[in-house]
């Protein structure tokens, strides 16, 4: 039965769909496509803080997003998430996550599932199993991580995962670069056919200005973290890739964003066919250490 409490775990992976929970290898960045590859010369110019600054007040206040994302976890997982985004009133959305490879994905295959639905409301992330997985755990699908919990979970992991999952909004991205010491203007790069200019840091946690990002992240276990942002002309991030690396491994997101001002409507799963993750383990005979 610890299988099927590892399967859980694995459902916490969503959009930001970040996290490593074990077995992290892997620290490269995705080659960008021949049309998104930077024009110019290989030298990095220092960003222009006032078109960042004007890049996260614009991407904040369109306050939701269609988003498009591929996850790598080392050798523990592949995944793909799509799906609708907002941070108008706390983070809430619906995405579809797809499992495609990893030896976690083998888990969840095993357990019946895999794709799986996950829902951000502001009490809770919640998690669709599949039938196979209700079938062994008293029939309910759902499985709901209050976000107070969800950070305790595992140990430095649960922590880099509710940190990820929290930070899926696109405007947390310029939040790390305004927050770094050294941002690179990369210049102008073709993303689906919007022009584009291109931003990047790489910082180490310590060093970060802002002491509540940067508290957060040392929660998680963070210790090093690079994030390359696309701005189109209205100021809006369309692109970001994201590499990071805790205690418990190294990861690489890139996500796609779209539809700013898309209208996102998300209601909690049925009470009848959800079970809190504690109450989960508990009933498993699982301990919520690492």
């Amino acid at each position: 039965m610890q299988r099927i409490v590892a399967g859980a775990m694995a459902a916490l992976i969503g959009l930001s769909g970040l996290g490593c929970l074990s077995g992290c290898t892997a620290d490269a960045t995705p080659a960008p496509a021949p049309s998104e590859r930077p024009s110019g010369s290989a030298s990095r110019p220092p960003a222009d803080r006032a078109a960042l600054r004007a890049a996260a007040t614009a991407t904040a206040n369109a306050r939701s997003v269609r988003v498009e994302a591929a996850t790598t976890v080392g050798s523990a997982l592949d995944l793909t998430s799509k799906g609708t985004l907002s941070w108008a009133d706390g983070l809430t959305g619906t995405l579809t996550i797809t499992y495609t490879g990893g030896t976690l994905a083998d888990t969840m295959r095993e357990l019946g599932t895999t794709s799986m639905e996950a829902r951000y409301l502001p009490d809770a992330y919640y998690a669709r199993m599949g039938d196979t997985f209700a079938a062994k755990v008293g029939g309910r699908h759902w499985v709901r991580y209050p976000w107070g919990e969800l950070g305790r979970l595992g140990g430095d992991s649960g922590a880099y995962v509710s940190e990820q999952l929290r930070g899926a909004a696109p405007d947390r991205s310029v939040d790390f670069l305004l927050a770094a010491d050294e941002v690179s203007e990369l210049g102008p790069e073709r993303v689906r056919g919007a022009r584009t200019v291109r931003y990047s840091a790489t910082s180490h946690v310590a060093d970060l200005d802002d002491p509540e990002l940067r508290a957060r992240l040392e929660r998680a276990g963070v210790t090093v973290q690079t994030v390359d942002i696309w701005v189109d002309q209205r100021d809006l991030v369309v692109k970001k890739v994201e590499k990071g690396r805790a205690a418990s491994g190294a990861l690489t997101q890139t996500a796609y964003y779209d539809g700013y001002g898309t209208k996102v409507a998300v209601r909690p799963p049925p009470a009848a066919d959800t079970q809190d993750f504690q109450e989960l383990l508990a009933s498993q005979g699982a301990g919520t250490g690492p």
